[in-house]
């Protein structure tokens, strides 16, 4: 296998009854997930809900995943921050703990030109010294990573290995591979077709709930067995569109914590509740499985 490559579910953050991290039911996720035979895991990035938490919370995960994780597959860790202080702060600390990559959301909320964002990267690579993905995410930071800008990026920061590729303009998958980068498809919905033209492999926030399915869906693509894996993926598309019928950071929780006979706790706040429309909703997903 290559160094990174297949199904790394983006990790829940668990909370206890006052909104604080709940690092047993953390460490349950993470073994329920290696158990379905992921090969990595994409740590307090969107569906981990990093920007809610302080940074130290988030370094507090970084140390939970290296450690229960223990090298049996690869923890991917998410330093973005809006300033490159910040950031660096985090790709420090994630580098002394034991992580095997971190990962990075573009600067955000306000916009900056090209050469700042090549920068922030080049700072935040040179702390950790790691391989780095950049996290391509518009929809949520407001910048969209182009070939053109990823092009500078790859040319400013020698520890760039690839990024995860959340933008819908799905044709830029071939683009970045072609730059010789690993491409991880950001959306569960589309991991056959990624496959098909060259992905690495995918990182959504469904695995972390769903894991078996898209651990099908990759061994029958690279078992050559086409028909196993479409049906594998419309089955993922099934569940997980149930999933995602109602609010999706309290719907994902919920799910994992039914699988998993635990309690992940809700969102933090401003995302809303878990309700009992999502626990009906995700006790129906279950029986289905």
């Amino acid at each position: 296998m290559a160094d990174f490559e297949g199904i790394y579910p983006a990790l829940i953050t668990p909370m206890d009854k006052d909104g604080k991290l709940n690092e047993k039911a953390f460490r349950q996720v993470i073994e329920f997930n290696i158990k379905a035979g992921v090969h990595g895991f994409w740590v307090a990035g969107g569906t981990g809900e990093s920007i809610f938490l302080t940074d130290e919370e988030n370094m507090r995960i970084a140390e939970i995943a290296a450690d229960q994780n223990a090298g049996r597959i690869k923890n991917i860790m998410h330093v973005g921050a809006p300033t490159t202080d910040r950031a660096v702060k985090l790709a420090k600390h994630a580098a002394s703990v034991g992580v095997e990559a971190i990962c990075c959301v573009p600067p955000y909320f306000y916009a900056q030109p090209d050469q700042s964002i090549v920068d922030h990267y080049k700072a935040v690579g040179d702390a950790a010294n790691l391989p780095l993905f950049a996290y391509n995410l518009p929809q949520a930071t407001q910048v969209e990573i182009t070939p053109e800008l990823m092009s500078k990026i790859k040319n400013g920061v020698p520890q760039l290995k690839g990024l995860k590729h959340s933008s819908f303009i799905f044709q830029n998958v071939r683009n970045f591979l072609d730059m010789g980068l690993d491409c991880f498809t950001g959306s569960h919905a589309l991991l056959l077709p990624a496959l098909s033209i060259g992905a690495v492999g995918m990182i959504d926030g469904p695995p972390c709930a769903l894991p078996e399915i898209y651990v099908e869906i990759w061994n029958s693509f690279k078992n050559g067995n086409l028909e196993k894996a479409k049906t594998a993926q419309q089955k993922a598309l099934t569940h997980a569109n149930k999933l995602l019928e109602y609010e999706y950071f309290p719907s994902i929780k919920a799910i994992v914590s039914e699988r998993l006979g635990i309690d992940c706790g809700n969102p933090r706040k401003p995302f809303p509740p878990i309700d009992d429309a999502i626990r009906k909703n995700v006790a129906d997903i279950i029986a289905d499985l």
